[in-house]
């Protein structure tokens, strides 16, 4: 699937299933939860906490996922085409960190 597909996907997720987007406003908060739920789980799966009782059915990779769908809400509500927006992202960080990373003494 490319980022496209993806954006259509959720665009007719929304309109079908979903009946409309929540506001931009709230989409952001809600992109902030699912932020937390993976950072909770990283934080006990490859940081120093334990996990509770109640983490025992978490998923990674659920959890990302639910990121991705609410940042692709939020690119479509703002018309934002994310294939552009990555290219762009990436030839930014091609010519600006060309040899930064490559130099760094902390990264060898």
């Amino acid at each position: 699937m490319t980022i496209t597909d993806a954006q259509k996907l959720v665009d007719n997720w929304i309109k079908t299933t979903g009946v409309r987007y929540f506001n931009e406003l709230t989409n952001t908060a809600m992109l902030m939860e699912e932020v937390g739920e993976v950072a909770r789980i990283m934080a006990r799966q490859y940081g120093e906490q334990s996990f509770k009782k109640s983490d025992t059915e978490v998923n990674l990779a659920d959890e990302m996922a639910d990121v991705l769908f609410v940042l692709i809400c939020l690119a479509n509500q703002t018309g934002i085409d994310l294939t552009e927006a990555l290219q762009k992202n990436m030839d930014k960080k091609n010519i600006r960190d060309a040899d930064r990373h490559r130099n760094n003494d902390k990264l060898k």
